[in-house]
């Protein structure tokens, strides 16, 4: 069984073992762009302490406060979601309010979509924001299918910086406190 856990140096080998699955990939979600070192127990309990913060710190270079959470079965890391608080103009365009990644061995298994629903449903309880955005490259199916799946609404397809599709979803969080 699934849970969203906050990011927790226990998780290390875990963490390491699904890391080399990734192979050198954006991990979606997991914030591990702000990591420096997540091989060494030091290393990694320092960056921990990164996601732990980034909840209450500043916005700094487009960077906005952010809630990271692991999603968990037992003692290993299945993956990562987070929640940025509010939209800066270039997010509103491109990145939205939440990104996701699950270890490559555990995708198919509905670790995203339960981990997305959850975070909905916990946002939802909260009254705010009343919507939030979701983005995933236009070639992703399975990450469309996963954001529809809670309730997502397309609301359209840009191309970005990189010339590649990518879609927009909405998810209506006052239409899921209300289920």
């Amino acid at each position: 069984m699934f849970k969203l856990v906050a990011p927790d140096v226990s998780f290390h080998q875990s963490f390491l073992e699904s890391h080399r699955e990734w192979d050198g990939a954006h991990q979606d979600g997991a914030g591990v762009f702000m990591a420096g070192d997540v091989i060494t127990p030091e290393g990694f309990a320092a960056w921990v302490r990164q996601l732990e913060d980034a909840g209450q710190a500043a916005e700094k270079d487009g960077i906005v406060p952010c809630t990271y959470l692991w999603i968990a079965e037992g003692l290993r890391y299945v993956g990562a979601i987070a929640f940025r608080h509010y939209l800066t103009p270039a997010l509103l365009n491109s990145g939205g309010h939440i990104g996701y990644g699950v270890r490559p061995s555990d995708r198919g298994r509905g670790a995203a979509s339960w981990a997305l629903g959850e975070l909905c449903s916990r946002l939802a309880a909260q009254g705010e924001p009343d919507r939030v955005l979701l983005t995933c490259d236009d070639s992703n199916a399975a990450s469309a299918k996963t954001i529809e799946r809670v309730g997502g609404t397309l609301e359209d397809v840009r191309t970005g910086a990189d010339g590649r599709p990518f879609r927009r979803y909405w998810i209506d969080l006052a239409a899921l406190a209300n289920q």
